[in-house]
């Protein structure tokens, strides 16, 4: 007897299931089920190209072949190519063009932090789950997600009418500037759309990101005045620059690290009688004696902020702390822009909301939104302000950026049907 209320109690659980699941869905279901072999390969194929964001040749043969397969599956492709003077490869957009349901826009990204002379190169298989895979997590794995979610719609011949952009950047790993020509076609693409999905890595099954941090730059420059070290602090020499950039420093930690979301690292420091930075190389010198009152400091760091009203409020904090000087010093900050904050919405709770039905739905469980406090910049900050988004639908791994980056190759069956169920009920809104 037990054994039979057994078996009856999972029939009732499958057969909850499958109302949940129309049968439309489970054809897109097994479509991706039969596509898995295919899209672990194709990922294989395209993290043995090396696409470091300073690799043009390389981020445009990744692109071409993404471009190629998208063409395969009937989205009409096109590569927006850079100024030469950006040093950047430029992007590839898909479209398919219609009018039912929500317009969406999916953004990727083609190039990765492992340039040329990286020795991390190859795809390596470390078990049968996992393999080491420069840019498979972050984030071919995402754009490959992207593909056979809609190559199992393809297939089922449920992309008619629909309206779908697919946006992978060439350069989203380090920016081409200025971001008016850079994002101008990811931003116009946003404008001809009313949902975006970014498929930057996951952060599990539980978490989507509905708010992402932006993230900007600051430099520092500080003059004190040259002079032998026997008369620092007297009234002719005053602090010298060094110690009014730690005075700086110190204030910024002191008046504003305790903010919930705002972070500002000063990543680099120079000084000493002569400091030189050079911007294109991250690399820089300086030089001076024990002897001597520091004449020059140098400092570049970043600012993260969870909304412009953050940003704004943070720059006018630290400029107000830059302008009062030790004596005999003078210092000056510039910032520089590079990603907005995506702010948390009611329209990216929304679609979190429908996410998690999908999820609760596919049986894997509920979908939170995570702190955006854990996630870095990406590019569909650049269109939230837009349209309503949602990110971190890109596959698992750990150590992204590192030698160590791994995906898991697991899990990208069961996000890759999350996505096509998602896109599937969006344009049939």
């Amino acid at each position: 007897m037990k054994k039979q209320f057994t078996i009856l109690f999972l029939l009732v659980a499958v057969f909850a299931q499958a109302q949940k699941i129309s049968e439309t869905e489970l054809r897109i279901i097994q479509s991706v089920e039969s596509n898995n072999k295919e899209a672990i390969e194709f990922l294989k194929t395209v993290v043995n190209i090396n696409s470091g964001t300073l690799n043009l040749e390389g981020v445009k043969q990744t692109g071409k072949v993404f471009g190629e397969a998208f063409q395969a599956i009937n989205f009409e492709t096109s590569w927006k190519e850079m100024p030469i003077e950006m040093n950047r490869a430029g992007h590839l957009f898909a479209e398919k063009k219609g009018t039912k349901g929500k317009k969406l826009l999916l953004i990727g990204h083609l190039d990765t932090v492992f340039e040329p002379d990286s020795p991390f190169q190859v795809f390596t298989m470390i078990n049968d789950s996992t393999a080491h895979a420069p840019g498979g997590n972050d984030m071919k794995g995402g754009d490959v997600i992207v593909l056979y979610a809609l190559k199992a719609l393809e297939q089922n011949g449920l992309l008619n009418d629909a309206q779908i952009i697919v946006a992978f950047t060439g350069d989203e790993e380090s920016t081409g500037k200025p971001l008016e020509i850079s994002r101008k076609d990811l931003i116009s693409a946003a404008k001809r759309s009313d949902i975006a999905l970014g498929f930057e890595t996951s952060t599990g099954f539980n978490y989507a990101t509905v708010a992402r941090r932006g993230a900007s730059s600051w430099e520092l420059q500080v003059e004190g005045k040259r002079a032998h070290s026997a008369g620092v602090f007297g009234e002719n020499t005053g602090a010298g620059a060094i110690y009014e950039t730690s005075r700086i420093l110190h204030e910024f930690y002191t008046q504003l690290s305790k903010e919930k979301y705002l972070t500002f690292n000063p990543g680099v420091i120079l000084g000493g009688t002569v400091a030189e930075f050079d911007e294109k190389t991250g690399n820089g010198m300086a030089n001076g004696k024990t002897n001597v009152v520091s004449q020059t400091a140098f400092v570049k760091g970043d600012l993260r902020f969870i909304s412009e009203a953050q940003k704004k409020k943070a720059r006018e904090s630290m400029s107000a702390i830059v302008a009062k000087n030790l004596p005999k010093t003078s210092a000056s900050i510039t910032y520089t822009d590079s990603y907005p904050a995506m702010s948390p919405t009611a329209g990216n709770n929304a679609l979190l909301a429908k996410l998690n039905k999908v999820s609760l739905d596919l049986g894997q469980g509920k979908v939170l939104a995570y702190d955006p406090g854990k996630r870095g910049a990406a590019d569909v900050s650049f269109v939230a302000s837009y349209v309503d988004c949602l990110d971190g639908l890109g596959t698992m791994g750990s150590g992204a950026h590192t030698p160590e980056e791994t995906v898991n190759l697991n899990t990208i069956e069961a996000l890759t049907k999350r996505t096509a169920i998602m896109i599937y009920r969006l344009i049939n809104e």
